[in-house]
């Protein structure tokens, strides 16, 4: 059975109505949601993952930061960004968006639903953070607000598609009220708006997911890797004679 999650639940400081949200996700049939901090870096708040009380069925609440950035200063991890289950990053320029998939250490990067991308996605980069474990977000909910936007979300989408052939893609809701959440199934469908097949669609709401939910763990904890190679040490003259072929050994025994 398919875990399915939703890795943007915007934050509001009306704590009822992000617990509706919350709960309306549990009775949708989602199993983990992630309350989203988009900062501009003068204001950081952090919350503990905890799991929250749905309707339905107990529901997990991460936590996740999105740095909008303009400008490379503007994102410099520190110990506060592993206050954080996830890590997000919204790049505005080409530049910064090769940057966001070759160097920054995030898990997620945001595309752009709500304006016409600024620039073309490019092979090179996209597939280095697709070796990286870096996931690409596109969020539903401005398509179901406006249509200008809605055509935005589309074909910004259907251009990173194209692209990165489904690949590293999680499909989020971003929603700030319970009536713009939508379920599972019904967002498996969307994705085949968004140029993703029936099973890159699910994938994008469940296993993509997970895999994020482990990168960020990974970044919180991991300090570093040993890689280790065994190294051939040199055969001696009798070991050269048991390797060597049956023809050879039998003219070295026959002499």
């Amino acid at each position: 059975m398919a875990v399915f999650m939703d890795l943007n639940i915007t934050y509001t400081t009306d704590k009822k109505r992000l617990r509706s949200v919350i709960e309306t996700a549990a009775h949708l049939g989602y199993s983990t949601v992630a309350i989203n901090y988009v900062v501009d870096l003068q204001q950081k708040k952090q919350v503990s993952s905890s799991v929250f009380p749905g309707k339905s069925r107990p529901i997990k609440v991460l936590n996740r930061l999105t740095v909008v950035a303009s400008d490379p200063s503007h994102f410099r991890p520190n110990a506060e960004y592993k206050a954080y289950d996830l890590v997000a990053v919204y790049p505005t320029t080409e530049k910064l968006f090769h940057a966001a998939c070759m160097t920054f250490d995030v898990d997620i990067i945001c595309v752009a639903v709500i304006e016409k991308q600024p620039f073309f996605f490019k092979r090179s980069p996209i597939n280095g953070a697709i070796e990286r474990g870096v996931f690409f977000e596109i969020s539903y909910t401005p398509a179901i607000r406006d249509s200008t936007m809605r055509r935005y979300t589309i074909a910004n989408a259907i251009s990173l598609m194209e692209t990165c052939k489904g690949k590293n893609v999680i499909v989020t809701s971003g929603a700030e009220k319970p009536l713009e959440l939508r379920g599972p199934y019904d967002i498996a469908n969307l994705g085949l708006l968004f140029g993703l097949s029936e099973g890159d669609g699910k994938a994008a709401i469940s296993t993509n997911c997970r895999a994020v939910h482990l990168h960020g763990e990974t970044r919180k904890t991991a300090l570093g890797i040993v890689h280790t190679m065994k190294k051939d040490q040199p055969l001696t003259e009798r070991q050269e004679e048991e390797h060597a072929p049956v023809s050879k050994r039998a003219k070295i025994e026959t002499v």
